[in-house]
């Protein structure tokens, strides 16, 4: 008995490689975006936390006899 090779029975996918790099691209570019604005975030934060440390240590000039928690940054 003879085995034959079977033919697929549907053709290999074949994509256009300027289809696929213009999605590397796409996908380069959100990436991009959003290293972006999580480094804007983070700069937010930490002016935020700048800000709430100066806004304890004026509390505590103007209140010395007070005892404010000691609030650890998230």
């Amino acid at each position: 008995m003879t085995l034959r090779r079977l033919q697929p029975t549907c053709p290999a996918p074949f994509v256009d490689p300027e289809v696929l790099t213009a999605q590397l691209k796409d996908k380069d570019d959100r990436i991009s975006l959003l290293e972006t604005q999580m480094e804007a975030q983070q700069a937010g934060y930490e002016a935020q936390r700048r800000l709430n440390q100066q806004m304890m240590e004026m509390m505590q000039r103007m209140f010395p006899n007070e005892l404010f928690p000691d609030v650890p940054d998230p």
